[in-house]
């Protein structure tokens, strides 16, 4: 048994297909057949049901792959042990990001980030929060940038920043206030992030509304702030938006945000991490780089926690 082989296991349970899993460990098709039978030859059961389509993992197959799981995780942390005590920031780095934070920060931090770092490849993968939950408990992610607190007992959040909620209110919906407050929301003219996003829920949790009450004139499934400020300057509804993606509007539609009052519902967002991860000397380098580059663009300092329900 070797740890090549339990990697071609979690390639195969992964990705339930022998070609797709060869590809992504760089090996022939053939060559990853062969050394994951040879392991199933050795411990005489069968870890994959072939004449399923797709390929499924046995009863015992199931168990083999929890606890090649935390192998393979082991034997990379005597790898980061040595790097960690060398100072070394390089390697690979598997970091998630949730939808809604993905397309405003990213563009902030990366380019002085790997600037900085040449030497560490940051792998970047978008999900939702549930599938980021599940992949730094499985080992899949090194770390990820959420909204928080989620609340897992074996992972770490370390707050980046806090992001306030802005109003986009086209000039078709009367705009009696300069600042916002939750008694000025009608839920009905909200236009809103397909259900389960955690900023979705945020903006229910203002308007102490539940979505499964209002009634809309429309039914709408995005993930794009772009759909939603394009249906609201159709006079559709109004929107709302966190702040740093306001910072990437147009002269014109900026004329269309409205800022909440004192404290100011907001959104804390922060960098993820397993209570066990070792390659702390890296989460580090990221926190920086954010926290250097966000700080000077979010300057509020009275804010209101809106914490998600659920998170997406």
């Amino acid at each position: 048994m070797t740890i090549t082989q339990l990697n071609y296991v979690l390639a195969v349970a992964e990705f339930q297909n022998f070609t797709i899993a060869a590809e992504k460990c760089f090996v022939t098709q053939p060559t990853l057949s062969m050394q994951i039978q040879k392991l199933e030859e050795e411990l005489d059961i069968k870890i994959f049901d072939r004449n399923k389509k797709p390929i499924q993992l046995t009863e015992v197959g199931k168990k083999i792959v929890a606890q090649a799981q935390s192998i393979v995780n082991e034997a990379d942390r005597i790898k980061d042990i040595v790097e960690q005590q060398k100072g070394f920031i390089g390697g690979d780095f598997k970091i998630g990001i949730i939808p809604t934070i993905m397309p405003t920060l990213l563009p902030m931090f990366l380019n002085n980030f790997i600037k900085k770092y040449p030497k560490l490849n940051l792998i970047i993968e978008e999900h939702t929060t549930d599938e980021i939950i599940n992949r730094l408990k499985k080992g899949q992610l090194d770390a990820a940038i959420a909204a928080t607190p989620l609340r897992e007992p074996d992972l770490k959040e370390i707050v980046l920043y806090y992001e306030p909620f802005v109003g986009y209110f086209p000039n078709s919906f009367n705009k009696n206030k300069s600042l916002l407050s939750a008694d000025d929301l009608n839920i009905n003219d909200i236009l809103l992030l397909q259900d389960g996003h955690c900023f979705t829920n945020g903006i229910l949790n203002i308007c102490k509304a539940s979505k499964l009450d209002h009634k809309r004139r429309f039914e709408l499934t995005s993930g794009s702030f772009e759909t939603l400020i394009g249906l609201a300057n159709e006079g559709l509804g109004v929107t709302f938006l966190p702040y740093l993606h306001t910072l990437q509007l147009n002269e014109k539609d900026k004329l269309n945000l409205v800022e909440f009052a004192n404290p100011k519902p907001s959104r804390e967002v922060s960098l993820i991490f397993s209570r066990n991860e070792l390659k702390i000397h890296i989460i580090d380098a990221i926190r920086n780089t954010i926290s250097g580059v966000v700080k000077g663009a979010i300057a509020f300092q009275d804010i209101e926690i809106i914490s998600p329900k659920l998170n997406t």
